[in-house]
């Protein structure tokens, strides 16, 4: 770990709740971490008042509220480091001075489309519209400087961030003819981290903070050359990140989706909550039979991994301080039952051939011709 700076593409009050609240406890701890410079790319309205809101580098709260072992938890904590707030389009010489001179890590989280590319993308400073042709127009300047590799850490819900993000960054730079030393430098100087974020940020608190639950993870992926920015009990480097994502989809999500199949055949209240639901005793019952009955044992070795992150999503499921509507998690079911409960089936099959899933053929009776 370094002092240097930290580049934070992305004003969300999930990133305030996650990787900032992260970063402040590993420096209040007495680690080297550095400040972090956010960065908004949109021009939005709400993004501009949080950016004005960073400039002024005060501390902001963050409130946890929620279940940890059955207990409720409603405590506020203060989130200090995050020194300065710049508009990418407005302040583009400042952003490009203190990206080549002085950081050492990249933090992303811009939408579920951020890595999303134009028709006919530029990444040069002068025509970029997206984050990734604005970060290869940086990435390039530094190279040009002569300045070190840094490392990356994308945490848009992508699989595999971090390599589909090296990836465009490689096409924009040969598609825009800006050399091949600069691609190696890419490919053998920055390090560019897989990572997966977990934690649910229910509201703002103007002018930046965040509520959030007191569950959170940022698994990374292990690397040769990767050094987190930062140690944190809710950090994880891990070996498999696909063994996080895995734990993730098919016991938090097929759980809600588990739910939401109940709610909907069985003419339950229109706005009941995840919290109503399972505050029932026959559902939590039902749930937990198949979940402990038939998708835990396929996870085998790390079948007690997988018990103790399924006591986390059931004090997730049960915070009283939040209000997740079934009815929310309803939309697009039939696509969340193929990903969550299909998905669950194939890869538990391929684990254990043959093995019987009856409860939850029941539930879903369409999966049970999945070889």
């Amino acid at each position: 770990m370094t002092g240097g700076a930290i580049i934070q593409f992305g004003t969300s009050r999930f990133l305030q709740a996650h990787a900032d609240l992260m970063l402040s406890e590993a420096r209040a701890s007495g680690q080297s971490v550095g400040p972090v410079h956010v960065v908004e790319t949109t021009g939005s309205p709400a993004s501009r008042r949080r950016i004005e809101a960073f400039k002024a580098g005060r501390p902001f709260p963050v409130r946890i509220r929620g279940l940890v072992d059955g207990r409720p938890v409603d405590v506020e904590r203060s989130v200090s480091g995050v020194v300065d707030g710049l508009s990418a389009r407005e302040e583009g010489a400042r952003l490009r001075a203190l990206f080549v001179e002085a950081a050492d890590f990249v933090i992303s989280n811009t939408g579920d489309k951020g890595f999303d590319l134009p028709v006919a993308p530029e990444p040069s400073f002068a025509g970029w519209t997206t984050y990734p042709e604005l970060l290869t127009a940086l990435l390039h300047a530094r190279f040009s400087a002569g300045a070190p590799g840094l490392t990356i850490l994308p945490c848009e819900l992508v699989e595999r961030n971090g390599d589909r993000l090296r990836s465009i960054v490689d096409g924009l730079a040969q598609g825009s003819g800006l050399g091949d030393e600069f691609r190696a430098w890419l490919a053998q100087s920055c390090v560019w981290a897989n990572s997966l974020v977990d934690r649910i940020v229910s509201a703002p608190i103007e002018p930046i903070g965040a509520v959030a639950e007191p569950y959170a993870l940022w698994a990374i992926e292990r690397g040769d050359r990767l050094i987190p920015p930062c140690v944190h009990d809710d950090i994880q480097v891990v070996d498999d990140l696909g063994f996080i994502e895995r734990r993730k989809l098919f016991l938090l999500n097929l759980g809600h989706t588990l739910m939401a199949e109940r709610w909907r055949g069985a003419g339950r209240p229109e706005g009941e909550t995840v919290r109503e639901m399972i505050a029932d005793a026959g559902v939590k019952a039902w749930l937990e039979s198949i979940i402990v009955g038939e998708v835990i044992p396929a996870f085998g070795d790390a079948e007690a991994d997988a018990t103790r992150y399924w006591q986390t999503c059931v004090d997730r499921f049960g915070n009283p301080f939040l209000d997740h509507r079934i009815a929310d998690i309803a939309q697009n079911h039939a696509a969340k039952i193929d990903r969550r409960a299909g998905g669950f089936v194939r890869w538990a099959r391929q684990q254990q051939p043959g093995l019987a899933l009856p409860q939850l053929f029941s539930v879903f009776p369409e999966l049970a011709s999945i070889a």
